[in-house]
């Protein structure tokens, strides 16, 4: 008897190809969460987050110094600081786009540098500047806490985005709280600095919201140097001006307020940025905005490390409560034009 041999009945062939552009789809997934070396990555609203986080922790400290550069009778004047700073950045600014031989910036992106040129590097320093001849560090820095809420308005306007119902419920709250809070030190008014820094900080808002969505397309990095920079030849007369009229205030000058001068013109009007623009390319203008809520009171404690203005128990008691309420805007809905 002669055995049939056997047969493997007819039918389609095992799908190799498409089992495997699965197992591919599925890396491909994981690598977006995961890192090169197999860790968990951040997310991108995370990381701007982040970076957010530490350009505040530079900029807490810009008061202080400020006050620091301004006041005593061996102080620099309001004007040279706001001024000086922004042509010392400046400087800084021309070497970093040359070292980098970044090309010249879009006749499209011209508005937006406009903005932040004027909201961020003349306007915010030179009201803060004068602001800080009368008021305390401690006084105007909580004050400055409005700021969260303004670049959230200003990112509306400017960049497209539209904060959910609670998201603006915990913006209206935080700020709610800081300006309950400098009324309550101030013993219920306002005074004319007050209102100075108030205006900075619209101004300031503007050239956040600006540069936030500006730094998308063109880098954080660049857009802040390509603002210095532009605002340069308006600067230098003015300052070289100042020289020769305040030479002698310059001469008498005490290494505290340089030292002063020096922060605000390096960390404030340059580095700080860096960080900034692109923490809101990453995160968005509205919700990384949200982070200077904690702001003042990183300034009150600057103010009492460099100034050795007093820290009392209530600025911990609002900390908490604003950190706690920054927390909780992170986790509300922002749909990013």
């Amino acid at each position: 008897m002669r055995l049939a041999k056997h047969r493997q009945p007819a039918g389609p062939a095992p799908s190799f190809p498409r089992r495997r552009e699965s197992i591919e789809r599925t890396l491909s997934m994981d690598s977006r969460v995961r890192g090169h070396d197999g860790g968990r990555r951040l997310s991108d609203e995370t990381t701007g987050m982040l970076l957010g986080l530490l350009a505040v922790a530079i900029f807490s400290l810009t008061l202080p110094f400020t006050r620091l550069a301004v006041g005593g009778g061996a102080g620099l004047s309001p004007t040279f600081v706001a001024l000086g700073r922004a042509l010392v950045a400046a400087v800084l600014a021309g070497g970093w786009l040359a070292w980098k031989r970044a090309p010249l910036p879009p006749r499209s992106a011209l508005l937006a540098l406009a903005m932040v040129a004027v909201g961020c590097i003349i306007g915010f320093p030179w009201l803060t500047s004068i602001a800080m001849r009368s008021l305390p560090a401690a006084h105007g820095a909580v004050l400055v806490g409005i700021l969260p809420l303004a670049t959230a308005v200003f990112g509306a306007l400017l960049a497209g985005e539209k904060p959910s119902t609670g998201f603006w419920i915990m913006a209206s709250v935080g700020s709610a709280l800081v300006v309950g809070f400098a009324l309550g030190q101030s013993g219920g008014s306002l005074h004319l600095a007050d209102l100075a820094i108030l205006l900075a900080v619209l101004l300031a808002a503007m050239g956040y919201a600006a540069g936030g969505r500006l730094s998308q397309t063109l880098g954080g990095q660049q857009t802040i140097c390509w603002a210095l920079v532009l605002s340069a030849p308006a600067l230098l007369p003015l300052v070289a001006w100042l020289c020769w009229r305040e030479g002698a205030q310059l001469a008498a000058a005490g290494a505290a307020a340089w030292t002063g001068f020096a922060y605000v013109s390096v960390f404030s009007m340059f580095i700080g940025f860096f960080f900034w623009y692109r923490g809101m390319a990453l995160g968005g203008v509205a919700r990384v905005g949200q982070v200077q809520l904690v702001q003042p009171f990183l300034s009150l404690l600057g103010a009492a490390v460099v100034l050795g203005e007093a820290l009392e128990w209530p600025t911990v008691v609002f900390a908490i409560a604003v950190i706690a309420v920054v927390g909780a805007g992170r986790k509300m809905q922002v749909k990013r034009g």
